[in-house]
């Protein structure tokens, strides 16, 4: 199983196991990460699952779809490397993916 690396804003990292096929968004939830929130259930209806994806990152990952650019700008602090951790299906390819979670959640 791919490893995704939770970084919080109190300095803490949560390296976790997530499955293929579940979203980085769920590997949060199923394993208690503090600071996302996933209000919608991942329907991209709210930015509530939003994340600052590591600079190395951003050409593994597909492009943002217009709904989740929509969302970010509702986001707390967007920033280029912002992403909605529900649009990010985990694979192999993402294997040691670092993801920062916000301060707070929109």
């Amino acid at each position: 199983m791919p490893k995704i690396t939770y970084k919080t804003q109190d300095d803490k990292t949560h390296i976790i196991d997530v499955q293929n096929g579940l979203t980085v968004m769920e590997g949060a939830i199923q394993n208690g990460i503090p600071g996302i929130d996933a209000d919608c259930g991942g329907g991209m209806s709210c930015a509530t699952c939003h994340v600052y994806v590591n600079e190395e990152w951003l050409d593994k990952l597909p492009a943002k779809e217009d709904g989740e650019e929509d969302m970010l700008d509702m986001a707390f602090e967007p920033k280029k490397n912002s992403r909605l951790s529900c649009q990010l299906i985990v694979s192999d390819i993402l294997d040691g993916l670092v993801v920062n979670i916000p301060s707070k959640q929109g």
